[in-house]
C-alpha cells in the first residue's frame, strides 16, 4: 500500500511510520519533490488494516500497489531515482560510463586500463576480482588481492569502482573496498545474496539474468529494496534466445519498458550482450540513442591475453573513440556526460 502524506512535518510522518510497523509492516518513506509518500511492504492480506490509515489529518490518500514490484515501480515514485557512488551521480539527466577489464589480472593492468579509460572519459571503473565461470577449470579471480588493486586503482584516478560479489558470505569483505556491488547475471535470483546486500547501503548494480524476464529483474530489485538499500541500478546485459552470431542477445527494448515500469536507472552491457568487440560500439551508440542512464563496457590492453572475455573487450584507442562517437547520441536524448 501506498500512504501519500498531506503533511511533510517529520512528527507527522514519524507517527504514520509507527502505526504502519504497528500493524506489522515495513515503512520506506519516499521522499518526492512535492509530496512524501510512505509503502508499507508486507503481507497483502492484511492491506484492509493499512485502509484505515486514511482517517489521520495528516494522511491524504491510502491506496494499494498493483505492481509486485512495489518499491522499484512506479506507483509509489513517480520519479526516477537518482543514485550516488562516491562522487558520480547515476541517473537525474547524466549518462555514466563504467569501463575496465573483466578481471583484475595484476597491479600492472589495473593501474594502467583504470588511468586509459579515465582519460577516455569513463567516470567509474570496473574489475572483477570474484569471477563466476562456466567452467571450474577457468580462472576465478585474484579474490581479495583483486580488492586491494582496485582499491589501489580507485586512490590513482579517483575513479569509484564496481565489482561482483558472488555469495552472502562475501558481501562484508567486498563492501570493505568496493564503492558499489554488482550481482552477476546468474545470480540474479539468488535470493539469499540480494536479501544480503540489501542490507548494507552501498549502491547494487543488478544485471538481468540471460534466461530472465524484465519482471523477474525487477522482482530481483525487489528484494534488495525490501531489506532498505534503496540504491539499486538496473543492466541489460543480453538473453538467450535462438540466435547464434552473437553471445547473448541484446534486449535494447528492455530501456524503454523498463523506464515506463520502473524508476530506477537503467544501464546496457553491450560487452556480454555481444561477446563480440566489433559489436560493442554500434550497441553504445544504439543504447544511448534508446534512453539508457549508461553503459557497463570492457576494455584491455591486450585482449587476446585476457585471463577471461578477451573476444568482448575493446582496446583503450578503440574505447576512446567510441566515448567521442556516443556524445552526439548522448545529447541528442538530453544527458550529460560529465
Amino acid at each position: 500500500m501506498v500512504i501519500v502524506m498531506a503533511s511533510r512535518n517529520r512528527e507527522d510522518i514519524e507517527n504514520v511510520v509507527r502505526r504502519v510497523e504497528e500493524l506489522g509492516y515495513k515503512a520506506h518513506i519516499i521522499e518526492g519533490v512535492e509530496r512524501t509518500v510512505i509503502a508499507a511492504v508486507g503481507d497483502d492480506r492484511g492491506k484492509h488494516r493499512l485502509q484505515s490509515l486514511e482517517s489521520l489529518p495528516h494522511v491524504e490518500k491510502v491506496f494499494p500497489i498493483l505492481k509486485g514490484f512495489k518499491l522499484a515501480g512506479r506507483e509509489a515514485r513517480t520519479e526516477d531515482s537518482v543514485i550516488n557512488v562516491g562522487p558520480v551521480q547515476i541517473g537525474g539527466g547524466t549518462f555514466i560510463v563504467m569501463a575496465g577489464p573483466c578481471s583484475v589480472e595484476g597491479r600492472e593492468q589495473i593501474l594502467d586500463i583504470a588511468q586509459k579509460v579515465k582519460d577516455a572519459g569513463a567516470q567509474m571503473l570496473r574489475g572483477g576480482a570474484y569471477k563466476p565461470r562456466t567452467s571450474p577449470y577457468s580462472f576465478q579471480g585474484m579474490e581479495e588481492e583483486g580488492l586491494k588493486l582496485l582499491k589501489e586503482a580507485r586512490e590513482a584516478t579517483g575513479l569509484p569502482f564496481v565489482t561482483e560479489v558472488m555469495t552472502p558470505e562475501q558481501a562484508p569483505l567486498v563492501a570493505e573496498y568496493a564503492d558499489m556491488f554488482q550481482i552477476g547475471a546468474r545470480n540474479m535470483q539468488n535470493y539469499g545474496l540480494l536479501k544480503a546486500v540489501g542490507k548494507f547501503k552501498l549502491p547494487v548494480f543488478l544485471k538481468r539474468g540471460m534466461m530472465s524476464t524484465i519482471n523477474e529483474l525487477l522482482m530481483s530489485a525487489e528484494y534488495i529494496m525490501a531489506e532498505g538499500n534503496p540504491n539499486v541500478v538496473l543492466c541489460e546485459r543480453g538473453i538467450r534466445t535462438f540466435e547464434t552470431e552473437t553471445r547473448n542477445t541484446l534486449d535494447l527494448s528492455a530501456v524503454p519498458v523498463l523506464k515506463k515500469l520502473s524508476n530506477l536507472p537503467v544501464f546496457i552491457d553491450p560487452s556480454h550482450g555481444t561477446g563480440n568487440w566489433e559489436y560493442v560500439v554500434p550497441m553504445c551508440k544504439a543504447a544511448a540513442a534508446s534512453g539508457a542512464d549508461g553503459l557497463m563496457v570492457e576494455v584491455h590492453a591486450n585482449p587476446a591475453e585476457a585471463f577471461s572475455d578477451g573476444a568482448q573487450s575493446l582496446k583503450p584507442k578503440l574505447f576512446a573513440k567510441m566515448m567521442r562517437e556516443i556524445a552526439p547520441f548522448v545529447e541528442l536524448m538530453g544527458k550529460k556526460m560529465r
